[in-house]
């Protein structure tokens, strides 16, 4: 225990950011001897995470906030003393926007998948035909499909084209941007596969094991609790509190790792400003490809580099509240690849988040890109606002300029999760034991893209890296 020992961790998002943090803690209460670096190749930390707080607006660039029901952001605000900042996003309705009409996802769906039959039976989303075939769930016998499936393959066989085109669809999209008929079932929601693999009917299966939406406490309204959090003045503020607390960790910002190499049991790190890092162990939380590339030369992980991406952009539009002409009693809507427009979705944050907007505004933040639509978030940002803003104007009736309009694309940053996906990350790891033992591999390119998720493998890795230590 005597002789310190050196752990880097290479990448400043909230995986990154959250392994260092707890890693420190363990530190400090197990008195290991132990020097933590964290490397970001950017000028900020955060990564995905980004805030940008003007005229009373809190505007969300990535993504804008994380499931109750998953427990490790909730418990990493607790742990650095920010949980009374901690939010609840106001419920309401959401919609598919299908054929120029507002249909609102039926009550009780999950993911798409029907667990109250009559708001199912009574939606205008789907036909008389679509709806029986539908129903056929109720008698479909199990796949005898083993091992991954697609999503796609999975939903249309249990439910048929309809359902997963206009509702299962435009739900899981919004997720991962991707194409439902590649994405893994296994590495995406295994937890599906696992209820028809009990209950045989999906609907059944999810009726049964669904929780129960509870009133909101200390209230005499039945108004349901929103099942997501963020925090008050944004999802910054997460950022900004592990940095702070990050005392016993040297962050090094705006440095690239450019070389892994191996001395012994030791990772030698070659950075962009030349020096050298010798480490005990790495914990990787870059993306797939960075990783890939890194460990090119070795001929390892080559795997992760076929691992495709794609493109997607946000656009935030403040307006004064008389601008909106149609009123929509929601939080949002989806639109299905079947329309004709260029929007995918878009949320109503001033209604979703009422503490992120000034009284007397509306903050909208509309969605473009997904795989195989990519194109229009190579555009320039007045043609990508000229576009948005037609589509709303004709969706939502809005006249005039807005206050601003903020675009950030995210350029090959989607990891799309394909079929095989969990067999393909599995190898990589089995690689890295072989020839790198010391390195880890943590974050969204790996199990699961969430906020949640992420800081989960950063803890997996973290543990694994302290018990082999010490």
């Amino acid at each position: 225990m005597s002789e310190r020992k050196k752990v880097v961790i290479i990448g400043g998002g909230i995986t990154g950011l959250s392994t260092a943090f707890y890693m420190q803690r363990e530190a400090r209460e197990n008195g290991y001897p132990l020097d933590i670096t964290l490397i970001e190749a950017s000028t900020e930390l955060g990564g995905k995470i980004q805030t940008v707080r003007r005229d009373g607006y809190v505007i969300e660039r990535g993504p804008d906030s994380f499931l109750i029901r998953k427990k490790s952001v909730d418990q990493l605000a607790s742990d650095l003393g920010i949980a009374d900042q901690l939010v609840r996003n106001a419920t309401g309705q959401a919609y598919v926007l299908l054929n120029d009409q507002m249909h609102p996802i039926p009550a009780g769906a999950v993911m798409g998948i029907p667990t109250e039959i009559k708001p199912f039976i009574t939606s205008g989303l789907f036909s008389l035909s679509g709806k029986l075939r539908a129903a056929g769930d109720f008698v479909l016998p199990r796949s005898e499909v083993t091992g991954d499936q697609s999503l796609g393959g999975f939903f249309r066989r249990r439910f048929g084209t309809e359902v997963v085109e206009n509702l299962i669809e435009p739900l899981l999209s919004g997720v991962y941007a991707g194409d439902i008929d590649k994405m893994s079932l296994e590495s995406t929601f295994p937890q599906f596969y696992e209820v028809e693999k009990k209950h045989r009917s999906l609907i059944l299966g999810m009726k049964k094991t669904t929780p129960k939406q509870l009133p909101q406490k200390n209230s005499h309204s039945s108004k349901k609790m929103g099942a997501f959090h963020t925090f008050k003045n944004g999802l910054e503020s997460v950022v900004e509190a592990l940095e702070q607390q990050l005392d016993d960790v040297t962050v090094l910002k705006g440095t690239r790792v450019l070389k892994v190499s191996k001395q012994g049991d030791q990772a030698i790190l070659t950075l962009s400003d030349q020096q050298q890092i010798e480490a005990d162990a790495v914990i990787m939380t870059t993306s797939h490809s960075v990783a890939s590339q890194l460990f090119e030369s070795y001929g390892i992980l080559k795997e992760l580099g076929s691992i495709p991406t794609t493109s997607v952009a946000t656009v935030a539009l403040g307006f004064p509240k008389q601008a909106m002409k149609r009123e929509i009693d929601g939080t949002g809507f989806l639109v299905p690849r079947s329309s004709n427009y260029s929007i995918t979705a878009c949320t109503l944050v001033d209604r979703k988040w009422p503490t992120s907007t000034p009284d007397g505004k509306v903050l909208i933040r509309a969605f473009v890109g997904r795989i195989g639509e990519e194109a229009i978030v190579d555009l320039p940002d007045s043609e990508i606002e000229k576009i948005v803003l037609s589509d709303l104007g004709d969706i939502l009736g809005l006249e005039g300029q807005p206050e601003f309009c903020m675009i950030t694309r995210w350029k090959d940053d989607r990891p799309q999760y394909r079929v095989g996906h969990k067999e393909k990350i599995r190898r990589a790891r089995e690689e890295l034991r072989e020839q790198f033992p010391m390195v880890q591999l943590a974050g969204a390119s790996y199990n699961g893209v969430g906020l949640p998720d992420c800081i989960d493998q950063g803890t997996v890795a973290m543990k694994k890296v302290l018990s082999e230590l010490f």
